[in-house]
């Protein structure tokens, strides 16, 4: 049976586009290596045309708002199209951090304890402090790549940040300090921990895309049974969301090495230097071998579903 054309998804409508664009090159530069390949920029809310559920599979490198939440997903099943990674459901829960920490916390995952707000309606900052503490973490309920992450201390700066929100609901949470995590997870396993140090103390935008404000230690240096917990915690929080084929899942390691989950990243940065492909480096994947196991999956459910139609 003939081989699909693994149809590379990036850009996208969010706020992550430009990140999107630099993953797909990437990913389309390797996977080309090993399969029939197309780099696809995506420009609006749909799907772009020219799709053949019977040529294509989609490898997608749409990062936050329609790439990641579900959106692309629903309209890809909707249409027949094989793709790799999370299915919709998997991907709207993951996106949504609220729903996330309750699915991973029901499995015994520690989260940190968290308020959802809406923007409109916003709790009196003392509330806030007098529940979470005097150091708290702001966020968006649903965006990637730490967009519009705010630490805060203290009730008068959290009432200044509260002040300035952008419309839509919010995360205030209680912050842990510790060292930050991330490991990969492919096909429900967990790869190498990475550590990552942003010389600011926090990895927000700009310590993530701005060269040389953050260290990256691949592998984090931390003893082989932390490592183990941590990757342990990675695989069941992947399953508790039900994910599939790929993922990067991210910690605060606690001083007293407890591993707090951060977030799920169904859809991460997908350059050669991006975390994921890190985490494949520390057991012995190159990036070439990591995207062509990512996609592979995919190419299973496509021959599936050609074999199903042609009986």
């Amino acid at each position: 049976m003939k081989d699909p054309v693994v149809a590379v998804f990036c850009g996208g409508i969010s706020s992550e586009r430009d990140i999107s664009l630099g993953s797909g090159k990437a990913c389309a530069l390797a996977l080309a290596r090993s399969f029939p390949t197309r780099l696809v920029v995506i420009e609006s809310g749909g799907l772009p045309p020219g799709l053949d559920p019977g040529r294509d599979i989609v490898f997608s490198t749409l990062h936050g708002t329609f790439g990641e939440d579900g959106g692309m997903q629903r309209l890809l099943d909707a249409a027949g199209i094989s793709y790799a990674g999370c299915d919709a459901a998997a991907s709207a829960l993951t996106m949504d951090k609220t729903g996330t920490k309750q699915a991973v916390a029901s499995r015994g995952v520690r989260v940190a304890e968290a308020v959802v707000f809406d923007a409109r309606e916003r709790p009196p900052a003392s509330d806030l402090v007098a529940r979470l503490g005097g150091e708290i973490v702001l966020k968006p309920n649903a965006e990637g790549s730490s967009v519009g992450l705010t630490m805060v201390h203290g009730a008068r700066e959290l009432e200044t940040a509260l002040a300035g929100l952008k419309p839509g609901p919010w995360m205030a949470e209680r912050r842990i300090r510790g060292r930050e995590l991330t490991v990969g997870v492919l096909d429900g396993r967990a790869m190498g921990v990475v550590e990552i140090r942003p010389q600011s103390g926090v990895f927000d935008y700009a310590s993530k895309y701005t060269k040389g404000m953050t260290e990256y230690l691949a592998p984090a240096p931390i003893e082989p049974a932390t490592a183990a917990a941590v990757r342990a915690a990675a695989e069941t929080a992947f399953e508790a969301c039900s994910c599939r084929d790929y993922a990067r899942v991210d910690f605060i390691l606690s001083s007293e090495n407890d591993p707090f989950l951060l977030e799920i990243n169904t859809l991460p940065g997908m350059k050669e230097t991006s975390l994921l492909p890190m985490s494949a480096r520390c057991v012995g994947r190159d990036f070439t071998a990591l995207v062509r196991e990512m996609v592979d999956p995919a190419r299973r459910r496509f021959h599936a579903a050609a074999g199903v139609l042609q009986s």
